[in-house]
């Protein structure tokens, strides 16, 4: 009696999970045919959640909270074309160089100190570029609790950082949490964490005039993103269509990529970062048009972060191959690349998950985590390198 109570239990669990499991992958078929949404459709897919204290997704409060420090320079560096303020933050006196050409020419002359001796400065100089695609506020949440940390010595969890700020003492940190003011304010949900894919093509690269998704890379192939045709304008862009990443360098559009490229110019970093986020696990990303001993650099920063991230239990990515350009569809030089040619820098790019639940499912606490696991790697790269 028993056996044959046990194999029928087994038979009804076997159904039912079939049947679950027929379900879902239905509903994932389904999402995945979805190809458009209106904003009223996109306002009603944000979920009830508590978004809690120590995320940061809206730039409404930044100037609030930057006129609050004591330890750092605040300047507003740029105005946005919806009138908001892009900041920079630093922390470390800045050290005294020569400057006798800009970077381009010192390398043309074949002697780079000429630009900068970066070699004469005692401490590193990091720049950090919080989000330049809007949807992407990861970022924002991350260097907006570094600053705390950098303040009092905790982030906004109240969980004790004293570790991660004196690494930063050693430094000279150009902070530049709000790469896009604009795009971070059209934002609405604050966050994608537990949201789809969908959701962040609509709020990421928003939609036509018919509510049809842009996608990627489909609305790279206008620039700005404007005209009659254009429906919800995504959160890549200001509010004048220019997608900071992709602006025109040498002739900018937009106010926001020439604000970043002059603190590079001026400060000459060893070492910057431009801060994205994207659907899957942790990545640091193979800078392009930069040269393969830059490359292999920042191969063996992404070889300790990913080290710590396994150690503290957080996901990652794979490892870049150090590569040249070329192939029927090049890497673009895009915002990474021209941080490397205006200042030198060993520059690259770095994905965070938004914690999706059709992608790398991370929760608010990794998330900032991953972010603070970062910063510490860049810190104790270049204070190694410094002792050499």
């Amino acid at each position: 009696m028993t056996g044959k109570t046990t194999r029928l239990d087994r038979i009804v669990f076997a159904i039912i999970f079939f049947v679950m499991f027929s379900i879902q992958c239905f509903a994932e078929a389904d999402t995945d045919k979805i190809n458009g949404m209106t904003y009223e459709q996109a306002m009603k897919r944000i979920p009830e959640r508590k978004i809690p204290n120590f995320w940061i997704g809206d730039v409404a409060g930044l100037p609030w909270r930057l006129e609050k420090l004591t330890k750092s320079e605040v300047r507003t560096i740029a105005i946005s074309p919806g009138g908001r303020p892009m900041h920079l933050v630093t922390y470390g006196q800045k050290e005294k160089l020569g400057h006798k050409a800009n970077f381009n020419s010192a390398i043309g002359g074949r002697e780079p100190a000429s630009y900068m001796d970066k070699s004469a400065r005692k401490k590193p100089v990091i720049l950090f570029v919080g989000p330049v695609h809007g949807a992407e506020v990861e970022a924002l949440t991350g260097l907006v609790n570094f600053i705390n940390i950098m303040e009092n010595g905790e982030d906004l969890r109240g969980k004790e950082q004293s570790k991660l700020r004196d690494l930063g003492l050693q430094c000279r940190l150009l902070i530049i949490p709000d790469g896009n003011p604009d795009g971070i304010a059209r934002f609405e949900p604050r966050s994608l964490c537990g949201m789809e894919g969908i959701d962040l093509r609509f709020w990421g690269q928003g939609t036509w005039s018919d509510d049809t998704f842009c996608g990627w890379p489909q609305s790279k192939r206008r620039h700005p993103m404007a005209g009659d045709d254009v429906g919800f304008l995504g959160c890549y862009f200001d509010d004048k269509g220019i997608n900071p990443m992709h602006d025109e360098f040498f002739a900018p559009m937009g106010p926001e990529s020439p604000a970043i490229l002059k603190v590079a110019a001026e400060e000459g970093p060893d070492l910057a970062v431009s801060l994205h986020s994207h659907e899957s696990k942790p990545a640091v990303l193979r800078p392009a048009y930069v040269t393969t001993e830059v490359q292999q650099d920042i191969r063996s920063l992404a070889e300790r972060c990913y080290a710590l991230l396994a150690e503290r239990g957080l996901p990652h990515g794979g490892f870049f191959e150090v590569s040249s350009e070329g192939g029927k569809n090049p890497s673009p030089f895009n915002l990474t690349s021209a941080l490397y040619h205006i200042s030198g820098a060993n520059s690259f790019t770095f994905e965070c998950p938004h914690g999706l639940k059709d992608g790398c499912r991370v929760d608010f606490e990794q998330i900032l985590d991953i972010q603070l696991t970062l910063y510490e790697a860049m810190i104790r790269h270049e204070i190694e390198k410094k002792k050499l």
